[in-house]
């Protein structure tokens, strides 16, 4: 894609910090390093979204996952955890519109990272929760 930041650093026209490389995927550090180490783990081919993978990209690119945070674990034998989280359009937080998968090392509750997920156990009855769960289950395909 022309104007795709991450596309260019693939390419090698915008320098990175390179982390691992194969034919399908390029992980380096990003530049914001949220705590040391936070890469970006990226398929070469251009996907805006989780929602354009198919069934041969996401298992060329989710199968690396666990490769790359064994690196990051060994070079920090102090990580404490390791988040890796995955944003999917601009409302959930989705910056750069190729695909990309954040491994954000964890060392202390102090790191100037946060992810909240609200509790609304109880909010829907058991029959909301079956009709939503066969709502999505009829998508599946």
């Amino acid at each position: 894609m022309e104007n795709c930041i991450f596309c260019k650093i693939i390419a090698k026209e915008i320098p990175s910090y390179p982390i691992y490389e194969d034919e399908d995927v390029y992980a380096f550090l990003d530049i914001s390093q949220t705590t040391p180490g936070h890469t970006l783990l990226v398929p070469k081919k251009h996907v805006s979204d989780i929602f354009d993978y198919d069934e041969t990209l996401a298992s060329a690119t989710f199968s690396r996952l666990p490769k790359v945070a064994r690196a990051i674990e060994s070079a920090f034998p102090e990580l404490a955890g390791l988040n890796i989280i995955n944003n999917n359009k601009e409302l959930a937080y989705q910056t750069v519109f190729h695909s990309h998968i954040h491994l954000v090392p964890r060392f202390t509750r102090a790191d100037d990272f946060a992810i909240h997920f609200g509790n609304h156990t109880g909010k829907a009855t058991a029959q909301e929760m079956t009709d939503l769960a066969q709502k999505i289950a009829e998508q599946v395909k």
